[in-house]
């Protein structure tokens, strides 16, 4: 689904917030009929995981399993860049030797960049600024599948025992299925049809 505020066509883009981005989600699994007694499989890629770990947070019954696809849980008081001005907007996306700093870009044609370019839309500045408030350990029960791209498992559970605030969170939870699929943050692009094989399986063993 395209969360609120990544909608090039929608006029208050800029305005949007994550709690407009969970009620979103809310509503999606709402009109799938998802519920305490049929909860939802979520997959959720890069950014996406602050308004799902939101959505993990405060309706876990609605959820039977997450996949994370290089990505993972966020902590209470993260913020994807709190020191945003306010006066900022929105963040569009940066040149990419700079993004590549912060995302391997591995796997990517020269067709394929030309495509991010021209269909990327920048980040809401509200969506960036704001810090998550969790309170539910719940979320923290829920079968999870962490899809490790960028990252091998190994060095990411090193750095989750280790405490790495980024990481942190995985140490927390209690039903935990990590696959490799190296490639870059991007396997969408790269590796399409095994992404799609890897959430396949990782469906079937919760039915």
């Amino acid at each position: 689904m395209t969360l609120p505020g990544l909608d090039p066509d929608d006029p208050e883009r800029t305005r949007r917030t994550l709690d407009d981005q969970v009620a979103a989600i809310l509503d999606t699994l709402a009109r799938h009929g998802a519920s305490a007694s049929g909860p939802a499989i979520i997959v959720a890629h890069s950014g996406a995981n602050f308004p799902v770990t939101l959505l993990l947070d405060r309706h876990p019954e609605l959820v039977r399993q997450v996949v994370w696809v290089d990505s993972g849980p966020v902590a209470t008081g993260s913020a994807f860049a709190p020191d945003l001005p306010e006066d900022v907007p929105d963040l569009p996306l940066p040149p990419f030797d700079v993004l590549a700093q912060q995302a391997s870009l591995e796997g990517l044609s020269p067709e394929a960049l030309a495509r991010f370019r021209e269909r990327a839309v920048p980040e809401p500045g509200p969506v960036l600024r704001e810090a998550v408030v969790l309170v539910d350990d719940a979320r923290s029960r829920i079968p999870t599948t962490l899809v490790c791209c960028s990252i091998p498992s190994a060095q990411l559970m090193d750095l989750a025992r280790e405490g790495h605030p980024m990481f942190a969170e995985v140490a927390k939870l209690e039903h935990l299925d990590v696959v490799d699929l190296p490639t870059g943050h991007w396997p969408l692009w790269s590796r399409p049809r095994d992404l799609a094989e890897v959430i396949r399986s990782a469906a079937g063993r919760t039915r």
